[in-house]
């Protein structure tokens, strides 16, 4: 999975939330509604827009072929400093 390559996180949990958009607009072209959570060391030091570019970096292509909404909770895991 590209997030695991990425972000080697200590943490990740991938949800589908699809059934929860069924008939929305978006989900019609048959792409998916996800929520992230991610816990990686590479996040220490990174403000929290920051983290959220480099999942969308690290989903790449992903973002226009079979994600069509992603919740991102990403952080550093517990103990580190946040940024």
């Amino acid at each position: 999975m590209a997030l695991m390559a990425a972000f080697d996180p200590v943490e990740l949990e991938v949800e589908d939330e699809s059934h929860r958009h069924a008939g929305h607009v978006g989900a019609r072209d048959g792409r998916g509604h996800f929520r992230v959570r991610i816990r990686s060391d590479r996040f220490v030091g990174m403000p929290p827009l920051a983290r959220h570019r480099a999942v969308y970096a690290a989903l790449g292509p992903l973002m226009t072929t079979d994600i069509h909404a992603l919740s991102i909770d990403a952080q550093p895991p517990e103990g580190t400093a946040a940024g």
